[in-house]
């Protein structure tokens, strides 16, 4: 059996099992460990053959099935890059589906969310198998519309109407968008399969609009600004284990969807293409971890810092479209390949963080974080892997999410070797982007964790929450040992990705694993290279002195103090450092320019005996001055043609006459 023909039957029994779901969610209620459980053995088996092929370096494998689009069919095929995505996609649904069967039993509507979730999966993958514009776009839309179920999954609060209505707007026009850039890719003669694109070349203009039109179309399900708002709606929605597949698998989903067509089908990048994506890429990034800062609600927090990496991977593309262009092989293998494996590092260690905040979730009934804290004493376990998710997503080594944020920075520095001063201006300034949203993205999760898990109770939810269930602590506790693994041993991943990103660039770093002491060196030793491994004995070794040292040196005698108060004597959990209150110095800085923030304190007279209040007004100016306009200008337009269903016979014949009139006129002028 072909690698392709074993990823389609293993999503045709993901299909088979939503019906299913129904039948023993309506039977069973409580038999919702058994769908998870088959999902898991599934999705981990289709991992470790996407893995497995992509070692193997064999041919690319295709299947022509009689569907889709008379004299076409559907084409669905399996290489390098699709091997690659597949392998995140089905380890990401494996670690969600090995989570979900101890988190399933705190679902509220189970019957909402089993029959979608395997459907979700299996759209997932059969998007990066498709091979022609039909079935990928059939596909993608499939996709849309099983996460906006899964969103709406609880249906009941405002809230998770309004992130729906917004999501699947926003999914919507992103597949019209694809629909005219495969159009484009297609021309005159209809040619939807990918293998025909990839043999006709666009026209400079065509181009042009093709990164146009997928950077909105795809971009837009990534979450690049201003594509976003939507993001931190839906992502926060869903069930916890459906929020870590939709921000650290579904996005990557979209990722491959760029990659596909900018550097596989629509031939190769110009260099102002690359300087596109790579300013796009640096502002995103940007406006994500600062957005990220303002939140008090951890899972929103953490939607919004999947905006800041997504920015990160498309730095990470820009680089390598702009390398490309100027026959750079060496530099743009190291971008794209630092791009993919920062795909896949996001998908570890953002997986990771939403389990931990459903786990907080179901502990405490809530998501704010000036409601939590203290929590490490009551859930050790998971304290403990969410503070590696942070401490990955921080780019601290030495973690996985280090090792892909250096190498891009590593690209970074080979800019000064381009030609075009537009891109030798750009990048360093980028760079500047990519360093500001590291330091923000460790402060933001300082934050994250201290005032989650550290300090006293906040509330008596906090005071009273217990460790959560078995299941959910092993998935949390793998996800941490995959994010140190590599980290310690990044040669692993590297080399796995070398057959993509030859297939797309004919040009590959070299061979890592080779390197004696599991040394990492991208492009030559004399310049950089890091040891993960090297790096990790230095910190244990350290600290195992330092606490050495320490005992040693102090006195055995038992001494007791009062605690250090911040200048509060009152033991009251009012006195401690708030998520507001961390954030303030920070927003006082970025605030006015980026969210036109306003403080606002309301102190009551003397004598008054009224608390003071002090509130916080940000605004995210993509909604306000893009959608919010728009979707005004759609209103008031829907609202002036609404009297067209009123017409009589004769005007409608009149309209449809003038009609017929101008699409000859326009075809006249166009022939």
């Amino acid at each position: 059996m072909t690698p392709v023909d074993f990823s389609l039957l293993c999503n045709a029994a993901l299909l088979l099992l939503a019906p299913v779901a129904v039948a023993i969610a309506a039977a069973r209620p409580a038999a919702w460990r058994a769908i998870y459980l088959v999902s898991l053995v599934l999705t981990f088996t289709m991992a470790g053959s996407s893995i497995a092929f992509a070692l193997s370096g064999a041919p690319a494998s295709s299947e022509i099935f009689p569907l889709g689009i008379p004299w076409i069919g559907a084409h669905f095929r399996e290489d390098m890059l699709s091997a690659v995505f597949l392998a995140v996609v089905n380890l990401g649904a494996a670690g969600a589906s090995f989570y979900a069967i101890g988190y399933g039993k705190h679902e509220a509507a189970p019957g909402r969310v089993l029959p979608f979730y395997p459907l979700f999966i299996a759209a997932m993958n059969l998007v990066i198998l498709s091979d022609d514009a039909f079935s990928f776009l059939l596909s993608w839309e499939f996709m849309s519309l099983t996460s906006w179920a899964l969103v709406m999954a609880h249906h009941r609060s405002e809230t998770n109407r309004h992130a729906g209505y917004v999501y699947i707007v926003m999914a919507s026009f992103g597949t019209l968008a694809l629909l005219l850039a495969f159009g484009l890719l297609a021309g005159p003669e209809g040619n939807y399969a990918f293998e025909t694109m990839r043999g006709t070349a666009p026209a400079a203009a065509i181009g042009w609009l093709v990164l146009l039109l997928v950077l909105l179309g795809a971009g837009s399900k990534a979450g690049i600004v201003p594509l976003h708002v939507w993001l931190p709606l839906a992502h926060p929605a869903a069930p916890s284990h459906v929020s870590a597949l939709m921000s650290g698998v579904m996005t990557k989903v979209a990722i491959y969807a760029v990659i596909r067509i900018i550097f596989d089908l629509a031939g190769a990048p110009e260099w102002w293409h690359g300087m596109v994506v790579l300013v796009l890429g640096g502002i995103t990034a940007a406006i994500g971890v600062l957005h990220a800062l303002m939140e008090h609600d951890l899972k929103r927090l953490l939607a919004y810092h999947t905006i800041e990496n997504i920015g990160i991977i498309f730095i990470g593309l820009g680089l390598a479209m702009a390398f490309q262009a100027n026959g750079m092989g060496a530099a743009a293998a190291l971008s794209l390949t630092a791009a993919l494996f920062h795909v896949f590092n996001h998908s570890l260690f953002k997986s990771l963080l939403f389990f931990g905040s459903g786990a907080v979730l179901n502990a405490t009934g809530e998501r704010d974080m000036e409601h939590l804290g203290g929590l490490i004493h009551r859930m050790p376990q998971t304290a403990f892997a969410f503070l590696i998710g942070c401490a990955a997503i921080s780019a601290l080594p030495p973690l996985n999410g280090f090792v892909s944020e250096w190498m891009t920075f590593q690209a970074i520095l080979l800019s000064p070797s381009l030609p075009q001063w537009g891109l030798r201006l750009a990048v360093p300034a980028t760079g500047a982007l990519l360093a500001l949203s590291a330091a923000l993205a460790a402060a933001c999760f300082v934050k994250a964790f201290g005032v989650s898990f550290l300090g006293r109770a906040r509330s008596p939810a906090a005071a009273r929450a217990n460790e959560t269930d078995i299941w959910s602590r092993t998935a949390m506790l793998i996800w941490a040992g995959l994010c140190l693994l590599f980290g310690l041993f990044p040669a692993l991943a590297i080399d796995a990705l070398g057959p993509a990103v030859q297939s797309l660039l004919n040009s590959r770093l070299p061979a890592q694993a080779e390197i004696p002491w599991f040394l990492l060196v991208p492009i030559a030793g004399s310049r950089s290279s890091y040891d993960g491994l090297l790096v990790f004995m230095f910190i244990t070794a350290s600290v195992l002195l330092s606490v050495a040292v320490i005992h040693l040196l102090a006195s055995r005698a038992v001494r007791r103090g009062p605690i250090w108060d911040c200048g509060f004597p009152n033991p009251t959990p009012l006195a401690q450092y708030s998520a507001g209150s961390f954030a303030q110095p920070i927003r006082r800085v970025f605030g006015t320019l980026v969210f036109r923030a306003r403080e606002k304190v309301a102190m009551p007279p003397p004598g008054d005996m009224a608390p003071a209040h002090f509130d916080v007004d940000i605004h995210d100016l993509a909604w306000e001055k893009i959608y919010v306009p728009v979707a005004a200008g759609i209103e008031f337009t829907a609202g002036r043609l609404n009297g067209l269903q009123f017409l009589t016979i004769r005007r409608y014949l009149t309209l449809v006459f003038l009609a017929l009139v101008a699409l000859l006129l326009v075809l006249a002028i166009w022939t």
